[in-house]
């Protein structure tokens, strides 16, 4: 019998290793394992403020963490949806927010019977049907609170400082016995099959594992360069390419959402944290130079700077495989899609609790890799599909970076959505996807897409029927909203910011 793995050595610290070092020391508690993270103070993070989605808190609560605490800790505000501005055209605004919007009407879903009504009517906004866009537009937060009332279905994400949040992590992890190592990796040591023997660090240590977890960022410093798994370029559908990103002083109270603005090469976002704001541009540098970008950025900045804008270079697109012999990149070191829809963490977790799923023993089996392998690319590429349907539905010849993205291929698994929906407003359901129903419809019916002709069963069911429910629904909704506390009076009652760490 091949023997388990002893000693997992994590290269690299930052969310992805801070993450995973945290959930394999609590998994591995009491066993023969030893953890190890390399990291160096000398190299650092690429976190500019975070932004999540609701599957986060599967995370926390496997780990046991507080909430409260956790918000405290990271200068955290609560987070129920994105608010899209500008997108599709001009003057447009949508949000994209987390949750059910309405109910079932027996067996037909909320979104076809809902259509059949708003394609004559402009005025019923899918707004009116969605909890959590009703909170974020009158900036109320609760947590899900109540039997048998939207209120006990609110569904909601995170915004934190990511610096602080692998602070947080990192505490964490080393309570529970993760040995940290400062230092720069200098060499990656192969055995003479191709594996990953060790890693040489500058100041003369050796560092030797069984498995090894490439949390590098973009260098991807093991699986990449080391172990020579290529990357496969997705610009050709996601141009951007940097980032500018600066943090501003707070100004009023804090959004209960991430605000994105599309600009004329890209967009920007907003991220409203207790302490500050997080903000970026987010650019295609084929469309815009540098010099450009910033300026675009700091003139559209609502509050003053705390710091000089920092540039991020990026490419979008994933590692051919993430799990190659005795190595499996998590985060950047993987792949990267930009912070759109706040996926990256998402993406985290999912490597984290498939590698659970398929943790393997010394003998590495080939069958546990390919798995992997095929899930972390499914769920890349749905993810990548999603950001795509951004640029692709639109309107704009305001740019010649618009005018790109509204003409150019797609892969066909987004055309197939697109086609199916611009038919009778059918959504896709693929079982096990983060983004659901409720998600596609926010992002097309928001962009501008709409079908031809409403679902033909919706067609059938009685007009002043349908009316009633709708308008029955839209006033359980705004009660609900009316009845939710202000968000700031939320945060300063529950988890107001500490002062220092």
């Amino acid at each position: 019998m091949p023997e388990p793995i002893r000693k997992l050595v994590i290269a690299g610290g930052g969310t992805a290793g801070w993450m995973t070092a945290a959930w394999f020391a609590r998994l591995l508690h009491g066993a023969p394992v030893e953890i190890v993270l390399v990291e160096s103070d000398e190299i650092g993070i690429v976190g500019v403020g975070e932004a999540t989605t609701p599957y986060m808190h599967l995370f926390d609560r496997a780990l046991g963490i507080d909430e409260n605490d956790f918000l405290k800790f990271t200068g955290g505000t609560f987070k129920l949806g994105i608010e899209f501005v500008d997108w599709g055209r001009i003057g447009n605004a949508y949000h994209h927010s987390f949750g059910m919007p309405g109910r079932d009407y027996g067996p037909m879903p909320f979104h076809s019977v809902w259509m059949r009504n708003a394609l004559s009517d402009p005025a019923d906004t899918l707004a009116a049907y969605n909890l959590q866009t009703q909170a974020a537009l009158h900036g109320k937060f609760m947590r899900p609170n109540g039997a048998n009332s939207p209120l006990a279905d609110i569904t909601y994400a995170l915004h934190f400082d990511a610096a602080l949040y692998a602070k947080y992590l990192r505490g964490l992890a080393e309570d529970a016995g993760v040995r940290r190592i400062e230092g720069r990796i200098e060499q990656v040591r192969l055995t003479a099959d191709g594996s990953i023997e060790g890693l040489s660090l500058t100041e003369g240590r050796s560092i030797d594992g069984d498995l090894f977890i490439d949390c590098t960022g973009f260098r991807s410093l093991l699986l990449g360069e080391a172990l020579g798994i290529g990357f496969e370029d997705w610009s050709h559908w996601l141009p951007c390419d940097r980032a500018w990103a600066v943090p501003t002083a707070r100004e009023g109270a804090p959004l209960p959402f991430t605000r994105s603005t599309a600009r004329s090469a890209g967009w920007q976002w907003r991220i409203p944290l207790q302490h500050r704001d997080g903000n970026g541009l987010v650019f295609a540098s084929a469309f815009m130079d540098e010099a450009e970008a910033v300026d675009q950025l700091v003139a559209n900045l609502e509050g003053p700077p705390l710091a000089d804008p920092r540039l991020i270079r990026f490419q979008t697109g994933r590692r051919k495989k993430v799990w190659e012999k005795n190595c499996v990149a998590i985060g950047l070191a993987a792949g990267f899609l930009e912070p759109l829809e706040s996926t990256a963490i998402m993406l985290i977790q999912k490597a984290i609790t498939y590698l659970q799923y398929l943790f393997p023993d010394q003998g590495f089996s080939a069958a546990d890799r390919d798995l992997y392998n095929a899930d972390m690319s499914r769920e890349y590429e749905i993810v990548r599909d999603f950001l795509i349907l951004h640029y692709r539905a639109n309107e704009r010849s305001d740019s010649e970076f618009w005018r790109y993205c509204s003409s150019m291929p797609i892969p066909d698994s987004l055309e197939n959505r697109i086609d199916l929906f611009r038919s009778r407003g059918r959504i896709l359901e693929v079982p096990g996807e983060q983004f659901r129903v409720p998600s596609w419809l926010a992002v097309m019916w928001g962009q501008g897409l709409r079908p031809a002709a409403p679902d033909p069963l919706a067609m059938t069911l009685n007009e002043t029927e349908v009316t009633n429910w709708l308008a029955g629904m839209r006033d359980v909704i705004a009660r609900c909203r009316d009845h939710m506390p202000d968000h700031a009076d939320f945060i300063a009652r529950h988890c107001a910011a500490q002062t220092a760490h």
